[in-house]
C-alpha cells in the first residue's frame, strides 16, 4: 500500500510539473504576443472581437457536439468511427457557418456596430476550418501524442501571433485580431493531418453518431454552459454599453485574469480527475488526496492572483500602454475572485470523478442565472460596481459546492477553510507589505520588477519560516529531479 501511495504521489507530481511547463509556455507566449499586438490596437478594436467571441465558441461546441469525447472514451476507435465523426463535424460546421453568415446583419444590429457584419463573416471562418480537425485531435489525445500536440499548438500560436503582429504594425486594427484566430485554426488543422496516420475518406456512415448521441448530448450541454459562463459578460456589456471601448477594457481585464487563474487551474485540472478516480474506492484516502490538492491550489493561486492585482497598474502601463489604463481597476477587482477559480476546478473534477456530471451541470446553470440577475440589477450603477458585485458573487457561489464535497468524501466547510485560509491570509499580508514598501519608487518599469521579485521572495520566505509542508514537498521533488 505504501509503495502504491508513493507511485500515485510520483505520478501526480509529474503531472503537475508537465502541466506547469505546458500551461506556462503557452501563457508566456500568449502574453508576449498579446502585449505587442495590444500596443497597436485600441480597446474598441478588442471590444468588437470580444462581442463575437461567444458566437464562435458556441458554434464550436455545436459542431463537435461531444462526439470527440465519445471517440476518446472508446477502447479502440475504428477508422470508420473517426470517419463518421469527421464528416458529421464538417457538415455541422458548414451548416452553422451558413446560418451565422446570414445572421451577421442581425448581430451588427444587436450590438449597434455596423462593422461587425463583415468582421463576423470572416472571423466565423475559424470555427468552420476547425471542424476539419476535431477527429484528428481526438485521435491524438486517444493515442497520447502529447509531444506532437504541444509542437502543433506552439507552432500555431507563433505563426498566427506573428501574422497578427505584422498586421497590427500596419494599422490593420481589429482585422489583425481576426486573422490571428483564422490562421491559428488553419495551422492546427495542417499540423494534425501531418502527424496523424488516419485520413478521412468518402466511405462513411453515421452509425456511431446515433449510438453515442445520448452520451454526447450531455457533454454538449455542459460545454455550452461553460462557454456561456465564460463569454456572457462581453455579450451583455456589448448590448448595455454602447461604447465599444468599455467592452474592450473589460475584455482585456477578463483575459489577463483568466490567463492567470487558468495557469494554476490547468495544472491541477489535468491530474485531478484521474488521480481522484484512482482512489475513489478508498474514502479516507480520497479525502486526504483532495485536501492536499486543495492546499497546493491555494498555495499557488492566492499569491499569483493577489500579486497580479497588486502590480496591475504597472503591468498594464508598461506592457500595453496608457490607452488601456481604464482596464486596471477592473483587472484588480477580477483578480480577487480569480484567486478562487482554481478551487472551482478542483470541485468540478471531484463530482465528475464520482459520475455526478448532473451536479456540475446544474450548479453551472444556477451560477449563470444568478450572474445574469446581478448584472441586470447593478448595470445602471456603472461597469465598476457591476464587476464588484459579479466578483463577490463568484466567491460566495463556491459555498454551493461545499455540501457536495461533504456528501461525496466528507470534506466539510471547516476543512476547506483550514486548508486555504493560511495561504489566503499570507498572500494578502505579503502583497500589502510589498505595496507599502515600494511606494517610494516612481519609475514604472523598476517598480514592476521590484514588486514581483520582492513579493515572490517574501512569500517564499514566509512559507519557509512557517515550515509549510506543500513547499517542502515541492522543493524535495525539484531537487530529486535535478539529482
Amino acid at each position: 500500500m505504501h509503495a502504491e501511495m508513493e507511485n500515485l504521489k510520483e505520478k501526480t507530481a509529474k503531472g503537475l510539473m508537465w502541466g506547469a511547463v505546458n500551461n506556462g509556455t503557452m501563457q508566456i507566449l500568449n502574453l508576449l504576443i498579446g502585449i505587442i499586438i495590444l500596443r497597436h490596437v485600441t480597446p474598441a478594436d478588442t471590444g468588437l472581437i470580444g462581442m463575437l467571441a461567444i458566437f464562435t465558441a458556441i458554434a464550436g461546441n455545436l459542431q463537435s457536439s461531444g462526439f470527440s469525447t465519445a471517440l476518446i472514451n472508446e477502447k479502440q476507435p475504428t477508422p470508420q468511427q473517426y470517419n463518421s465523426v469527421f464528416w458529421f463535424n464538417v457538415l455541422m460546421g458548414g451548416l452553422l457557418y451558413a446560418v451565422l453568415f446570414a445572421s451577421a446583419p442581425l448581430i451588427s444590429w444587436f450590438f449597434r456596430q455596423p462593422r461587425l457584419t463583415d468582421l463576423s463573416r470572416f472571423l466565423f471562418l475559424s470555427f468552420f476550418i476547425s471542424s476539419f480537425g476535431i477527429s484528428t485531435h481526438a485521435y491524438m489525445v486517444k493515442n497520447m501524442m502529447n509531444r506532437e500536440i504541444t509542437i502543433i499548438n506552439l507552432t500555431a500560436l507563433v505563426v498566427s501571433g506573428t501574422t497578427a503582429i505584422v498586421m497590427a504594425l500596419n494599422d490593420m486594427a481589429y482585422w489583425s485580431l481576426a486573422w490571428q484566430q483564422v490562421v491559428n485554426s488553419l495551422i492546427l488543422i495542417l499540423g494534425r493531418f501531418y502527424y496523424v496516420k488516419w485520413k478521412p475518406s468518402l466511405r462513411f456512415t453515421f452509425d456511431f453518431i446515433r449510438q453515442s448521441f445520448s452520451f454526447s448530448m450531455k457533454i454538449l450541454v455542459t460545454m455550452i454552459i461553460n462557454t456561456v459562463n465564460q463569454n456572457m459578460l462581453t455579450v451583455i456589456f456589448g448590448r448595455l454599453f454602447r461604447d465599444a471601448r468599455v467592452v474592450g477594457n473589460f475584455f482585456q481585464a477578463f483575459k489577463w485574469d483568466s490567463m492567470a487563474f487558468q495557469t494554476v487551474g490547468g495544472m491541477v485540472g489535468q491530474v485531478a480527475q484521474p488521480v481522484l478516480v484512482t482512489v475513489r474506492e478508498e474514502k479516507e484516502r480520497e479525502q486526504q488526496v483532495f485536501r492536499k490538492m486543495l492546499r497546493f491550489t491555494a498555495f499557488l493561486s492566492f499569491p499569483a492572483l493577489f500579486g497580479l492585482a497588486m502590480v496591475a497598474r504597472e503591468f498594464i502601463l508598461c506592457t500595453i500602454g496608457e490607452k488601456w489604463a481604464d482596464c486596471v481597476p477592473l483587472l484588480q477587482i477580477l483578480c480577487i475572485s480569480g484567486a478562487f477559480m482554481p478551487i472551482y476546478t478542483l470541485y468540478q473534477n471531484l463530482v465528475i470523478s464520482h459520475g455526478r456530471s448532473d451536479v456540475n451541470m446544474w450548479l453551472n446553470i444556477g451560477q449563470i442565472v444568478l450572474q445574469l440577475c446581478i448584472i441586470l440589477l447593478f448595470y445602471r450603477q456603472g461597469i465598476t460596481i457591476m464587476v464588484i458585485a459579479y466578483t463577490l458573487f463568484n466567491i460566495l457561489w463556491l459555498c454551493a459546492w461545499f455540501p457536495f464535497g461533504q456528501r461525496i468524501i466528507g470534506v466539510r466547510f471547516f476543512h476547506v477553510a483550514k486548508d486555504i485560509a493560511p495561504f489566503m491570509l499570507c498572500g494578502i499580508l505579503v502583497m500589502v507589505a510589498v505595496y507599502v514598501m515600494t511606494l517610494p519608487i516612481s519609475n514604472l518599469y523598476l517598480l514592476l520588477v521590484v514588486r514581483i521579485l520582492l513579493a515572490a521572495g517574501l512569500y517564499y520566505g514566509v512559507m519557509r519560516l512557517l515550515n509549510v509542508v506543500i513547499l517542502r514537498e515541492c522543493m524535495q521533488f525539484i531537487m530529486k529531479k535535478k539529482g
